[in-house]
């Protein structure tokens, strides 16, 4: 497979059509190398228009998705970010090269293993990977410019927003069945929550979200 003619069909086949116009985010697809971080098995997978298996239940999400949702987020290079849900690490990546920092958590410990692995391999060092449940764990009261949920919820609940700073961005995924909700929600300044629905799509639910929809997310 050529991989740089691959990786532009992505960008300009998938990403771009989907109202990814950011040259920011089209540059950060093309410099990422996405094939580090698919398993060697889905190698040939790496830059297709699929959710590629990672173990555990898991999918890498479409490339389309993630440059949507990194393009709405608005990252900048002083942003400080929160990814759930770590996976093979390419957002991981993507956030780390867009932003200050990034702290991002999975249930997995073979997921953070291996992020790890990759991200040190890529010469990134501005982030920091935990293996806890984002559902259950403690509360953190360190708060964020930027959140990325990489899986999504049954019915939207606030918790997230209590970790956005002032100006701050949360993209989230509420719903279930086929046809889910993406959406934006931003910290105003006076403290107020601005929530805008922004496109259908589906993704599969962090782990343990739809084992009791009426519990409050703590983390």
């Amino acid at each position: 497979m050529n991989l740089e003619h691959a990786r532009f069909n992505m960008i300009e086949q998938q990403i771009r059509p989907w109202d990814v116009l950011d040259q920011t985010i089209l540059e950060t697809f093309g410099f990422i190398q996405r094939e580090l971080f698919v398993p060697k098995i889905h190698q040939a997978l790496a830059f297709a228009d699929v959710e590629i298996p990672l173990g555990h239940g898991e999918h890498m999400m479409f490339p389309r998705v993630e440059a949507r949702m990194l393009q709405t987020l608005k990252i900048s290079p002083d942003d400080t970010c929160l990814e759930i849900g770590t996976g093979s690490g390419f957002v991981t990546a993507c956030l780390a090269h867009l932003s200050k920092h990034v702290d991002s958590v999975d249930i997995h410990e073979d997921f953070t293993r291996q992020a790890e692995e990759r991200l040190f391999n890529l010469k990134l060092r501005n982030h920091t990977l935990h293996t806890a449940d984002a559902l259950r764990d403690s509360a953190s009261t360190k708060q964020y410019d930027v959140i990325a949920v990489t899986g999504s919820i049954p019915r939207y609940l606030p918790h997230f927003e209590n970790q956005l700073a002032p100006g701050g961005r949360l993209f989230i995924v509420v719903g279930q069945g086929a046809a889910m909700q993406a959406m934006l929600i931003t910290r105003e300044a006076d403290g107020e929550f601005t929530r805008t629905k922004l496109f259908e799509t589906h993704l599969k639910a962090l782990a343990g979200a739809n084992s009791d929809t009426d519990r409050t997310f703590i983390f």
